[in-house]
């Protein structure tokens, strides 16, 4: 396992004992293969941030804590490493810790861990839930700021929410299923990970609102708890799809989109209108094969330099600035794709 980084460094980034890891690094036996691959992901977390170390820089070391399917935190990631030589002279050093489906418990146990053991701030994609607005309470009253991402928990001492306007967004998708279907028949499935996060919440409440007051008789047909994961989603939807044959177009609120089209597909149904959301690997393949209608996409990069930046300000690294705009919702279709 070569590298140029000492054990400090490594056990810093993983989030463990000096002890551990050079049992890890000398082969001493006594850790679980689920520890030594933490080790191993904290070398590679190290090599793809080294270009970012210049010396005399201020570093910050972040926690990116997500309950997400992994075509979003792969995304995450590579914006944000992507982004890290914009926040020179400052230095960010990131630890991640994702998760596509659990317990909150088990995410509340990340988020103690990280207050246990410090950060310079943490960046959160987790559900609206109590357990979990008390966690964001503890890490904030052992001076860790919370920049909430994606999906908000306003209840919470969180510092900033970065991302889009929710409600605005799902108005948005109502429009452009409008524009497709007309006045012709059929009904909209409408798509929900799980209902406890607020984003999604939001998405749907200003997709129902703006479908009620332009075609009140289009049924809306939700389908939800499959945590965004195709392995969930293809039945949950073809089940939907058997016991209402007039659906004939989709809103995907929480992803699982290519499960969603094998189970039209599955059953021969025709599908007029497709809005998803976020260029992921799979939704840009998905609009590049004509599959998808849209994608209501936002600036990753900038969100994720926006929440670093909110950090470092509360460190007093940056001087303040008043609150920011919500990201814009770029529509994005296969004819005005970005460059990959």
């Amino acid at each position: 396992m070569g590298h140029p980084y000492t054990i400090r460094e490594i056990a810093r980034q993983a989030g463990l004992s000096e002890a551990t890891v050079d049992r890890v690094l000398n082969h001493r036996g006594g850790v679980r293969e689920s520890t030594a691959r933490e080790v191993r992901r904290a070398i590679d977390d190290l090599d793809r941030q080294r270009t970012q170390v210049r010396i005399g820089g201020r570093t910050f070391m972040i926690d990116i804590v997500m309950q997400t399917p992994e075509r979003f935190s792969s995304a995450v990631r590579d914006a944000l490493e992507a982004e890290l030589p914009s926040l020179h002279p400052a230095i960010v050093r990131s630890r991640f810790h994702f998760r596509e489906t659990d317990p909150a418990a088990e995410l509340v146990r990340d988020l103690d861990r990280i207050a246990a053991r410090g950060s310079q701030g943490v960046i959160l994609k987790a559900p609206d839930v109590p357990e979990v607005t008390t966690a964001v309470g503890r890490l904030v009253a052992a001076g860790i700021p919370v920049v909430t991402l994606v999906t908000d928990l306003p209840s919470s001492p969180r510092k900033a929410y970065v991302g889009i306007d929710n409600r605005a967004a799902g108005a948005t998708a109502a429009y452009l299923i409008r524009q497709w279907l007309g006045d012709g028949p059929g009904h909209v499935l409408v798509t929900i990970s799980r209902g406890s996060f607020r984003n999604e919440e939001e998405r749907e409440m200003g997709f129902r609102s703006e479908m009620r007051a332009a075609r009140p008789e289009r049924r809306l047909v939700e389908v939800t708890d499959s945590d965004g994961l195709d392995s969930t989603q293809r039945e949950l939807v073809r089940a939907a799809l058997e016991r209402d044959p007039e659906i004939n177009a989709v809103y995907s609120i929480g992803g699982g989109n290519t499960a969603t089209i094998e189970a039209f597909d599955a059953l021969g149904r025709d599908l007029l209108a497709f809005v998803a959301h976020d260029l992921d690997h799979d939704n840009t393949r998905l609009l590049g094969e004509r599959r998808l209608s849209a994608v209501l996409h936002h600036d990753l990069r900038q969100d994720m330099r926006r929440a670093c930046q909110t950090i470092m300000r509360a460190h007093r690294a940056l001087p303040d600035e008043g609150p920011f705009l919500p990201s814009a919702i770029q529509v994005v279709t296969p004819y005005n794709m970005p460059p990959t």
